[in-house]
């Protein structure tokens, strides 16, 4: 016996089984009931939800000689049968994907000057509509908008937006719906009881969610899993052979996410890459399983999850765990790691950091947070860290000797800054604790001030330096002071290419937390820095969520000063410290350029 696929072996032959379009097929029944009937139909939709299918079923039922009382065809007359026969010469198919030029639209314009032999109609559907080119659809609509009383036509496509609008206007629209995982389901199951299969409910749910609304694909993925089954359909095996991610592991990354088990969640992505799965789908799946979980907090929302019964009370009971907040959260985080994933270099690191952060959601902050600025990522190992780094002075005993430093900066504010170098102070720390404490709003040129009456000058290094917030007062180290000064010269305009150079060679340096001053190499230098001070301040104290930073500038003294050596001088040095290099020059008899 010729096998047939279930696609075809199952396919509707009447309105009542067709499956999930039960307001489109009334629709049509009444219309064959009544009798009224439009000259031009437009059947749009998703692949594999019926439109073909009600396309024949139509035009069987409105030549059928003795229609039911519903609008059915009775499937005894001589046209009903010549059509289950295919042997009607009353209803033609036209595939316009594979014939689109103007010759085939006009030999099937002529074809439709003939007269039906048998039934009342000729009835002719084109296929793939969409596909007909300008010159034909032109072709096309003078018959569609004035057809013999005999000709209806009925036309199908997926891209209702590719097709004209004067063929639009001129035809009945009938927008086909996707098919829902539960309708696909109970279908499933009607398949399998009538070949014979034994199923689990989770199995058919995976295949009615791999089908994605189109029910021909569900029957053939249907098809797939029971050759590989071997008639027992279970959740394993199709999972295996779909290569689908188990559920289970999104369901364990969100329990392990809600106690914080960052190891866990590393230890279970590994698993999951190394059994060929790709981190991009597992957070494309991840994000899928969290608005689920979303969904699942509300009674009036839990329908709208296209799942099976004992999906949906996972669900439920999972969303009971979980926060809103944290699922809100998780959400963003998998969204923006989505965007960047195509054009991240080092893709799974991506997923790693966005799994972490997903992990963390629910970790008590480390430190204030206005809400404004990115999250920080948390010490995952705290107790390694603090072990590995070299022992400082605690906060406490920096927090009691500030009080002493800025005394003895108020008792030298009067100085001036040239008599404060004169006297001659042998070591640093002592000539900083010397320095006035220098307040933000006596430094600078504000932005009003730089305006003036001719072209504007200023600086754009942050989009919105101007957002500072006033109650930050994180303390920062030397190395992030660096990091955010180089990040700012970096970031500086071009007209200011000149300055942001020399600025990459200067290292600001903390006086006292939080004043910082930053050496120039000369007085020229220190002019043009004056003129763009107030936004370098205002953008330090973003990036380094501190807004009582103050900045001053100095102009090196002699002694700080670095010599600048020509290259003979260079290679002189050189030489004097590694007598190599004057011994290489000899082998080859180099001379300096």
């Amino acid at each position: 016996m010729e096998y047939i696929v279930s696609a075809r072996k199952y396919r509707p032959m009447s309105f009542d089984t067709v499956v999930g379009q039960l307001a489109l097929t009334t629709t049509l029944k009444n219309a064959v009931k009544s009798g009224k009937l439009a000259h031009a139909y437009l059947f749009c939709g998703p692949r594999g939800v019926g439109k073909t299918t009600c396309a024949r079923i139509f035009a069987k039922a409105i030549n059928c000689q003795n229609p039911t009382a519903e609008g059915e065809a009775c499937n005894e007359c001589e046209s009903c049968k010549s059509f289950n026969e295919q042997r009607s010469l009353n209803i033609f198919e036209l595939d316009a994907a594979s014939n689109n030029s103007v010759e085939h639209i006009k030999t099937l314009m002529e074809q439709t000057r003939i007269p039906p032999q048998v039934g009342k109609y000729k009835v002719f559907i084109i296929d793939e509509v969409h596909m007909l080119s300008t010159a034909a659809f032109n072709a096309f609509l003078k018959t569609l908008e004035e057809p013999p009383a005999h000709v209806i036509f009925i036309l199908a496509t997926t891209e209702k937006h590719k097709i004209l609008p004067t063929i639009l206007s001129r035809c009945q629209i009938y927008d086909f719906e996707r098919m829902t995982v539960q309708n696909t389901i109970d279908h499933l199951k009607h398949v399998a009881e009538k070949e014979g299969i034994a199923y689990e409910d989770e199995a058919l749910a995976v295949i009615a969610e791999k089908a994605d609304g189109g029910m021909r694909d569900a029957l053939s993925i249907f098809d797939q899993a029971a050759s590989f089954c071997q008639g027992n359909i279970t959740y394993q095996k199709v999972i295996e052979d779909l290569n689908v991610l188990d559920s289970d592991n999104y369901f364990r990354i969100v329990d392990l996410a809600i106690q914080n088990k960052v190891s866990d969640i590393m230890v279970l992505l590994n698993s999951v890459i190394n059994n060929g799965f790709d981190g991009g789908l597992l957070i494309q799946g991840l994000a899928k399983h969290v608005r689920n979980v979303l969904m699942a907090k509300d009674p009036q929302t839990l329908p709208l999850l296209e799942v099976s019964e004992k999906a949906k009370q996972r669900y439920t009971e999972q969303a009971q765990r979980a926060d809103t907040r944290f699922l809100y959260g998780a959400l963003r985080l998998m969204n923006q790691c989505d965007i960047n994933y195509r054009q991240s270099s080092n893709k799974r690191l991506l997923v790693e950091l966005t799994l972490i952060e997903i992990a963390q959601l629910t970790q008590p902050d480390e430190g204030p947070s206005n809400g404004l600025r990115p999250r920080k990522l948390k010490s995952l190992f705290k107790q390694l860290i603090q072990q590995a780094q070299p022992k400082q002075k605690t906060a406490p005993q920096v927090a009691a000797a500030a009080p002493v430093i800025q005394k003895e900066a108020d008792s030298t504010s009067t100085k001036t800054p040239s008599a404060t170098g004169m006297t001659g102070a042998p070591e640093q720390p002592q000539k900083a604790s010397q320095r006035p404490a220098i307040k933000a709003s006596s430094l600078g040129i504000t932005w009003k001030n730089l305006r003036g009456a001719g072209k504007p000058q200023k600086m754009q290094i942050l989009p919105d330096a101007a957002n500072v917030q006033n109650d930050e007062h994180e303390e920062f180290t030397q190395d992030e002071l660096e990091l955010q000064w180089m990040s700012m010269c970096n970031r500086m305009p071009q007209k200011f290419s000149g300055i942001a150079t020399r600025m990459k060679n200067m290292n600001p340096v903390i006086l006292q937390m939080p004043d910082v001053e930053v050496v120039v190499p000369n007085q020229i230098a220190k002019d043009e820095m004056e003129q763009i001070k107030g936004s370098i301040l205002k953008t330090l104290k973003i990036y380094l969520h501190n807004s009582e930073i103050t900045l001053s500038l100095r102009v090196a003294e002699q002694e700080e000063r670095e010599v600048i050596l020509s290259r003979r001088e260079q290679f002189e040095l050189m030489s004097s410290q590694n007598s190599a290099i004057e011994r290489l020059r000899k082998a080859f008899d180099l001379e300096l350029a």
